[in-house]
C-alpha cells in the first residue's frame, strides 16, 4: 500500500518548505524597521511569495535576546493590515505571536497558522483559541523570556529536555481539541540557548522528527552563525544560514523559516538535484 503524503497547513510536505520572515517591528535583530510601515510589509510579502515562499510569518512583536515586550494593542495594530492585505491577495499567513488576542484577530482577517514561541503557554487563553480556530500550530521551545533567556541558559541535556518539553506540549494540545495533524513543533535555536546547545540540536534534529510532526526551523541569519565565523552581523550571515539549512534538513526539518527566501530556494533546489530526491 502506498504512502500517504504528508501535508502542514494545506502544504504537501515533499520537498522542505519555506517560511518567509516579515517582522512588522522597530527592533527585531536582524531587520528591525525595515517593514514596520504596514505598507513596507505588504510590499515585503509581495517579494517574498514572488521569491518562492510557501507560507509568510507575520510578526509584530521581536523576540530577539533582551527584547522588551509590547502591548497587545500595539501589536495588533501593527500585523491586522499587513495579515489580512497579505490573505487577501492569497498568500498563506502565519500570525508570530504569544498572545492570545492577537492570535484571534489575525485569524479572523484571513491568518491560517499560529505559530508561538512559547508553545501555546504564554497566556491562559491561548490553547483553547488555538483549538476553537481550527488552524494549524507551530509549538517552539524557549528556555525563559526574550528578555533574559540569554542570560545564563543551562540544560543537562539539551536534546533531550527539547524533546520531552515539545512531546509534552504536543499532549497537551492534542488533549485540548487540536488533532496531531495540525501540529508542528521548532527546537527554538537561539532561545534560551547557547552556541553549544544549538549545535546539539542542530546534529540531532532527527529525534525531534521522531515524535512524529513537522519540523519548522529558524536558523536564519543568528547570532550563533556569526560566533561560528567571523563575528559577521546579522545582514552578513547568508552563507551561514544556508549551511545550517541545508544540513538541518538532511535531519528532518521540514518547513525552513528565513529571511532570504530566493536564496534559500535556490540552495535547495541544486541540494536536492545532487542527491536525487524528487
Amino acid at each position: 500500500m502506498a504512502s500517504t503524503l504528508r501535508t502542514f497547513a494545506g502544504l504537501a510536505l515533499d520537498r522542505p518548505l519555506l517560511m518567509g520572515v516579515i517582522n512588522v517591528t522597530p527592533d527585531s535583530f536582524s531587520d528591525g524597521g525595515d517593514a514596520l510601515r504596514a505598507e513596507d510589509a505588504i510590499a515585503r510579502g509581495r517579494a517574498l511569495v514572488d521569491a518562492g515562499a510557501d507560507i509568510l510569518d507575520v510578526g509584530g512583536e521581536s523576540t530577539r535576546p533582551g527584547a522588551e515586550p509590547v502591548s497587545a494593542e500595539d501589536e495588533t495594530a501593527r500585523v491586522l493590515p499587513v495579515v489580512a492585505a497579505l490573505s487577501q491577495m492569497g498568500a498563506r499567513v502565519s500570525i508570530d505571536t504569544r498572545r492570545a488576542r492577537v492570535m484571534a484577530a489575525a485569524v479572523a482577517a484571513g491568518a491560517r497558522i499560529i505559530n508561538d514561541v512559547t508553545a501555546l503557554t504564554g497566556d491562559p487563553e491561548s490553547l483553547g483559541l488555538a483549538a476553537k480556530a481550527g488552524v494549524p500550530v507551530i509549538l517552539m521551545h524557549m528556555q525563559g523570556e526574550p528578555g533574559t533567556m540569554q542570560a545564563n541558559p543551562r540544560y543537562n541535556d539539551v536534546v533531550a529536555e527539547v524533546r520531552d518539553y515539545l512531546a509534552a506540549r504536543i499532549e497537551a494540545c492534542a488533549a485540548a481539541g487540536i488533532a496531531r495533524d495540525r501540529i508542528a513543533i521548532d527546537p527554538g535555536i537561539g532561545f534560551g540557548k547557547t552556541v553549544e546547545h544549538n549545535l546539539s540540536l542542530l546534529k540531532h534534529l532527527d529525534r525531534l522528527a521522531d515524535l512524529g510532526c513537522p519540523v519548522v526551523l529558524g536558523v536564519s541569519r543568528k547570532s550563533f552563525i556569526g560566533k561560528l565565523s567571523r563575528g559577521e552581523p546579522p545582514w552578513a550571515r547568508l552563507a551561514g544560514s544556508l549551511a545550517a539549512a541545508l544540513a538541518s534538513v538532511t535531519r528532518g526539518a521540514c518547513i525552513l523559516r528565513v529571511h532570504d527566501v530566493a536564496e534559500t530556494g535556490q540552495a535547495l533546489a541544486v541540494w536536492r538535484a545532487i542527491e536525487g530526491t524528487p
